[in-house]
């Protein structure tokens, strides 16, 4: 079994959304961790002009360790649904994970 840490950033508005896609497939992604970040991109058309002042956009960045194909298939599944260029993945190898108890 090969793990996968998959980071998703995006709009804060679609926090929920993405949460509801989570939770309807389990088998995907069993758990994860949201929190609320700021980023800046050269791609800035949909900010607004307090975001364009300030130079960042109030951002949701997603994390969830899974097993590569089951990573794969929940990505096709997030494009095919949120097909905006304003959402960022990306995927990096996990070593170990584990529990404490």
């Amino acid at each position: 079994m090969t793990l996968v840490k998959l980071s998703l950033a995006a709009p804060l508005h679609l926090g929920e959304e993405l949460v509801e896609q989570f939770l309807e497939r389990p088998e995907w992604a069993s758990g994860f961790t949201l929190l609320k970040a700021e980023g800046y991109s050269r791609h800035h058309e949909t900010l607004s002009a307090q975001e364009l002042v300030r130079g960042r956009t109030q951002r949701i960045l997603v994390q969830i360790v899974l097993e590569a194909d089951n990573a794969q298939a929940l990505l096709a599944h997030l494009k095919h649904r949120f097909p905006k260029r304003d959402v960022a993945w990306w995927l990096e190898p996990v070593i170990q994970f584990g529990r404490f108890a």
